[in-house]
């Protein structure tokens, strides 16, 4: 029977234990990789551009390469050279003369305009101009995009694909980045059968790691994938060992971390060796939390609810992922949105509601909780793009209130 006048357990608040984490995460050592494979991996060092873009002046348009003091209306110039992209005319401009030249052709000395093609009307080796010009135009300046030397990605950015073009117009073929961090995946439960197969009175269908999974990997996590595990001390050591032997810098696993007879996982990784920091935070959903490190390998233990198990890795796996990757955006921003409904007050553990978020026809953002916050709703979690995070203890919120909300990805 519950004692009522016993005490309650101190919960680790959202703030600490995200701090306790994140202690001492370090960025995994540097490896060179080709530029073709760095895609969504983080630099280690500043990169510099190893040359000049545009390397000189470089034409905008199709057109004639002249001086601008002869590019008036009906003027009549002498062409003396073309100049194509890669085949620079090799002529010094004179007066009353022009080089044909095509985009991205070099600017021959003398020019200093382009008269587009559509502005000429051209007789054998006479090219005749049909307007005006107000000031020279449609040159590229050698460096106008950036020259050599310049630092345009820094240490910790996370490579996008614009940021690979950019680094291979700066001329380099591979590039210094983190080392991925291997992240081992572990669900344990009796009552687990894996998808398609046939779910006997009791049981469920395991679906946890797959969300798990493909939040690490958009994170740039390795996955180690260590199956199922059973809900015996034994089994539950033996995965443990085969993450240490695996040599994943972190360890998630799924389900067993409460408090019943058959929760074993916090008593295995004890049994392991792993040091815990803590264990049960004042978070919903996911109070049975557990954190902690066995040597180099961290460990995160979720529970086995799917929205729990979601929420968990999200708050807290994916800032340790980027810490160790390096990244230099490491923590989850947090954003405001106004609320379309009542909040009640809220009790003593900090509350990710799952929300959907939209932009109204005048451009501000509102959200609302999806309906029902059962941490075993999945598609309640599916439904929703944002959490609404409710700090403990707060105040009844009305609609129209704004309210702090985090992203959730995709």
């Amino acid at each position: 029977m519950l004692d009522k006048n016993k005490p309650r357990k101190a919960l680790t608040p959202v703030a600490d234990a995200l701090a306790a984490v994140l202690a001492g995460a370090q960025a995994l050592p540097e490896e060179t990789v080709a530029l073709w494979d760095a895609h969504h991996r983080t630099l280690s060092r500043d990169i510099a551009a190893l040359r000049t873009q545009p390397p000189a002046d470089m034409s905008a348009m199709d057109g004639y390469a002249v001086r601008f003091s002869d590019a008036r209306k009906d003027a009549r110039l002498t062409i003396v050279g073309e100049a194509a992209a890669g085949s620079p005319a090799d002529k010094t401009l004179g007066a009353g003369e022009a080089v044909r030249i095509f985009t991205g052709g070099v600017v021959p000395p003398g020019a200093d305009h382009i008269v587009i093609q559509e502005n000429t009307t051209r007789d054998n080796d006479i090219v005749v101009i049909n307007a005006d010009a107000a000031m020279p135009r449609h040159i590229r300046p050698a460096g106008v995009d950036f020259r050599e030397g310049d630092v345009l990605l820094k240490k910790g950015t996370r490579l996008t694909d614009r940021a690979l073009s950019l680094a291979a117009s700066m001329n380099h073929p591979t590039l210094p980045v983190h080392r991925r961090p291997k992240v081992a995946l572990l669900a344990t439960g009796d009552e687990l059968v894996m998808p398609g197969e046939h779910a006997a009175p009791g049981q469920i269908v395991f679906s946890n790691a797959y969300a798990l999974r493909a939040l690490a990997e958009s994170e740039g996590a390795q996955i180690i994938n260590l199956g199922l595990a059973r809900d015996t001390l034994e089994d539950t050591a033996r995965a443990v060992r085969q993450a240490v032997d695996a040599r994943a810098d972190i360890l998630i696993s799924t389900g067993g971390a409460s408090v019943g007879d058959h929760d074993v996982v916090k008593r295995a990784f004890e049994a392991e060796g792993v040091e815990m920091a803590f264990w049960q935070i004042a978070l919903r959903p996911g109070k049975p939390m557990m954190n902690g490190h066995l040597g180099a390998m961290r460990v995160i233990g979720v529970p086995g609810n799917p929205v729990s198990s979601y929420v968990c890795t999200f708050i807290f796996g994916v800032p340790l992922i980027r810490a160790l990757s390096g990244r230099s955006d490491v923590h989850h921003v947090m954003e405001s949105a106004i609320l379309l409904h009542d909040l009640p007050e809220n009790d003593h553990r900090q509350e990710y509601l799952r929300a959907r978020l939209t932009v109204r026809d005048d451009g501000l953002e509102v959200v609302s909780s999806v309906g029902q916050q059962d941490s075993s709703l999945l598609g309640n979690l599916a439904a929703a793009n944002a959490l609404i995070v409710r700090v403990p203890n707060a105040p009844a919120a009305k609609a129209g209130e704004r309210c702090d909300v985090l992203r959730l990805p995709g």
